[in-house]
């Protein structure tokens, strides 16, 4: 049984790799891919209600995932269609390649932080969009949003999924996790950035807005400052309720939602005529969304067998040396999901081992929150750029990859020399 899963998610991730060379949709092939393997896995179970259970719990939470994916799409797409974001180019004055790419990186590094990586890099990219027109310059910068996103999700508990578990499990604090890897998280974003800036040379021209939709500036900040906001509140009210994180999505689309109402009631009731939330909604990526299910699918059916455990155990049987392991937790997490091999981890150490804020813990929410972005399948952030900017496996394999292992390797070792 575990052959032939392991066969079906190569194939799919291969026909995911090749979508432009055999014209065939990448969010068909993700979904094909990620029935198929709980297909094969029920059909050789002993007991199909325990593989049924076991669906059942996944599903669950993929489609929390999902549902924080559509509404963080759909207060960008909301915020968007004000021209929010002009707040922000306009803030941006420069016109030099290389100074952009130096102040999206950063704002992005930043911004994962407090955000996560994953409604980072949809504002991200949705932005570089807005100021960039020229495609090889746009997909160069949404390389670095990449890498800066996952970065900057590594040093915070709440930046990532993986820290986020690390930190609920007690195994780090909050103030333990900044003041240790932030600098090597830092140092993996200025290494492939030195490498990007050799590649961007020369000014842009700003690319001028399309919209047919007349926004006053009023209506267009209050848009936008109440989307950020509500953005940057969700991992706030996860905190503070420790309700799911889709919770708080869904509680900030319907304030958006209700803004936007109270904004436009008074005009004509017209689409064409006011940005409204049915309008974002029409405007959310939905063949992006089922990609992102059809993976989640197939990663769940891999950690339903234990074949992630089962590889993250051998590792460690075979390498003595932990830092070696945790390394190697991050460079196959550039293919497969962080997250159950991350919790493999956990299973296998404990705080009896590694104390609560041990270096192995922080490391690990190093290399499991960067090492994801040497591949662009290997994250949230870059599964959601390659959905929504149409970034292809092959570009980022051949002009971003290199740089972002390196990147990877300069930040590990500062966390080795530092810890």
């Amino acid at each position: 049984m575990i052959p032939f899963i392991i066969i079906i998610f190569f194939i799919g991730y291969l026909f995911i790799i090749l979508e432009h060379k055999i014209k065939i949709d990448k969010a068909a092939s993700a979904l094909l891919m990620g029935v198929s393997c709980w297909v094969i896995y029920i059909l050789y179970a002993a007991d199909p209600h325990t593989v049924n259970h076991q669906l059942a719990e996944h599903i669950s939470d993929i489609a929390g995932i999902l549902f924080f994916l559509i509404g963080a799409m759909t207060i960008v797409e909301l915020i968007d269609l004000h021209e929010g974001f002009q707040v922000i180019i306009d803030a941006i004055k420069t016109t030099n390649k290389r100074t952009l790419v130096i102040i999206i990186s950063f704002i992005t590094f930043f911004l994962s932080a407090i955000l996560d990586n994953l409604t980072t890099a949809i504002v991200m990219c949705t932005l570089v969009a807005k100021i960039l027109s020229d495609q090889r310059d746009k997909n160069i910068v949404m390389g670095m949003v990449i890498i800066a996103a996952n970065s900057g999700g590594a040093w915070s508990p709440i930046g990532d999924v993986t820290t986020t578990m690390l930190w609920i499990g007690n195994q780090i604090t909050a103030v333990g996790i900044m003041k240790s890897i932030f600098l090597p998280s830092l140092v993996s974003v200025c290494v492939p950035l030195l490498f990007f800036l050799t590649k961007m040379k020369g000014t842009f021209s700003p690319k001028i807005g399309d919209s047919q939709i007349l926004v006053e500036p009023k209506e267009r900040n209050i848009i936008f400052y109440s989307g950020i906001s509500l953005l940057i509140f969700v991992p706030i009210f996860k905190t503070f309720t420790h309700l799911a994180p889709y919770m708080g999505m869904m509680f900030a689309v319907g304030i958006v939602w209700l803004i936007s109402e109270t904004l436009h009631k008074k005009k004509p009731n017209s689409s064409e005529q006011q940005p409204s939330i049915f309008v974002a909604l029409e405007k959310v990526d939905l063949p992006s969304i089922l990609f992102f299910m059809g993976i989640l699918l197939a990663v769940s059916a891999l950690q339903s067998t234990s074949i992630l455990q089962q590889m993250a155990t051998s590792l460690s049987s075979k390498v003595q040396n932990e830092n070696i392991i945790v390394i190697g937790i991050g460079l196959l997490s550039a293919i497969f999901d962080n997250v159950p091999l991350v919790a493999a981890i956990q299973g296998m150490f404990t705080t009896e081992q590694y104390p609560t804020g041990h270096f192995f813990w922080n490391f690990l929410a190093y290399c499991a929150g960067t090492g994801g972005s040497i591949l662009i399948i290997g994250s949230a952030a870059g599964v959601a750029a390659m959905g929504i900017e149409k970034i292809s496996f092959f570009w980022y394999l051949k002009n971003v990859s290199l740089s972002a292992l390196l990147g990877y390797l300069a930040g590990a070792i500062t966390t080795i020399l530092i810890g």
